[in-house]
């Protein structure tokens, strides 16, 4: 008995299992709902997964979607490991796009030296915002979602300020120019921007995909990220003393480490990896330029449900993201055979993020089934 209840509570305590478990419950929920609605969901599922499978554009547009989700998705996940809540992921990648449009658009030099300055600078973007959000926290107690809120829309005022009323702002548009050719990472880019399709298409197998696309170098700067933070988190000092801080503040100080200290480094970090995001976003996708929103772009949103569907792990959150933009794409892909709102996409997404978060009681569900055996048994 005593294995049987070990098993279960093993089970039952597997992030892997926990998130599976939450994902097959939300497409059984949206499956009611496209019952009811007079679909088989069966066969919309198949439309949706082969949709995206079996095209090759759809495949790409997947991993163009996935790239900036990784990155702010891994932002958002080292915040959780360190007991923080990065909800201002959207400012900061917003800062970001920004902060890296501008340097893009000024400055000019061999690709060797544009990419690399282009991406710092939008690094330094987003660190102003999360380096705030830690010095507010951590010498004024302003709690970080308050402060990331607010951020998130000083970002986005910002972002207008730039595309319509800065000296970046180009007469009879809705935005900026585009950063050059030097600093853009997408496959072929100065082909693209010569208008020089021809020589693209020529590409083996992939060419017209290429052509038709913005498949960028973004996806492998997204991997290594997600794969630096993990290494950090579980290898390096700096991680345990963030994880420390976040779980105990008060028995890590006891132990000597600096908690306020952690916290401003905790959040400049977020900070800097979702700036990165939008660099990554500014460069990779056209038209490359800063122009004028109503609203946020949602990939520091989007970036949250990645994270928790990923259950906080910083690679966890690389499938993560994948299924998410799978999930995106696949949207369309039915809403164009079956005219059903792209919405129950979101619904799917929403109903799994909500047994994800009640995933936390099947433990002690196991422990209930075990206990009421043993008085069965007794």
């Amino acid at each position: 008995m005593k294995a049987k209840k070990n098993n279960l509570k093993i089970l039952f305590n597997n992030q892997f299992f926990r998130t599976l478990l939450a994902i097959i419950l939300g497409f059984i929920v949206a499956g009611i709902m496209l019952l009811t609605m007079g679909h088989n969901p069966l066969a919309v599922y198949s439309t949706m997964f082969t949709g995206v499978f079996k095209n090759p554009r759809n495949i790409a547009e997947t991993i163009i979607k996935a790239t900036p989700l990784i990155i702010t998705g891994s932002s958002i996940a080292f915040a959780f490991k360190t007991g923080l809540f990065n909800i201002g992921s959207e400012g900061q990648y917003t800062m970001g796009f920004v902060f890296a449009g501008m340097v893009g658009i000024l400055l000019d030099l061999p690709w060797f030296l544009q990419i690399p300055i282009v991406i710092l600078a939008g690094m330094l973007g987003g660190l102003l915002l999360g380096g705030l959000s830690g010095i507010l926290k951590s010498k004024f107690g302003v709690h970080e979602v308050i402060s990331g809120i607010m951020l998130n829309w000083i970002s986005l005022y910002f972002l207008n300020y730039i595309a319509l009323g800065s000296p970046f702002f180009i007469q009879e548009t809705s935005g900026t120019d585009a950063i050059n050719v030097s600093g853009q990472i997408k496959l072929f880019a100065a082909e693209k921007a010569a208008g020089d399709y021809s020589s693209i298409t020529e590409v083996p197998i992939i060419g017209r995909v290429l052509a038709r696309s913005d498949l960028n170098y973004g996806i492998l700067i997204a991997i290594f990220v997600a794969i630096l933070l993990h290494f950090i988190i579980k290898k390096s000092t700096l991680g345990y003393q963030l994880k420390a801080v976040g779980f105990n503040k008060d028995a890590a100080e006891f132990a000597g480490i600096d908690v306020n200290k952690n916290i401003i480094r905790s959040l400049a970090i977020a900070g800097i990896i979702s700036g990165l995001a939008g660099a990554v976003n500014i460069m990779s996708l056209s038209p490359h330029k800063i122009t004028s929103l109503a609203m946020f772009e949602n990939y520091g949103f989007d970036g949250l449900s990645v994270a928790l569907i990923a259950g906080s792990s910083l690679i966890g959150v690389i499938p993560s993201a994948l299924l998410f933009a799978v999930f995106k794409i696949g949207g369309s892909v039915i809403q164009q055979q079956y005219q059903i709102s792209s919405e129950i996409i979101s619904i799917l997404i929403g109903v799994i993020i909500f047994f994800i978060a009640l995933s936390s009681i099947l433990p002690i569900i196991a422990d209930y089934i075990a206990s009421k055996k043993t008085k069965e048994k007794l």
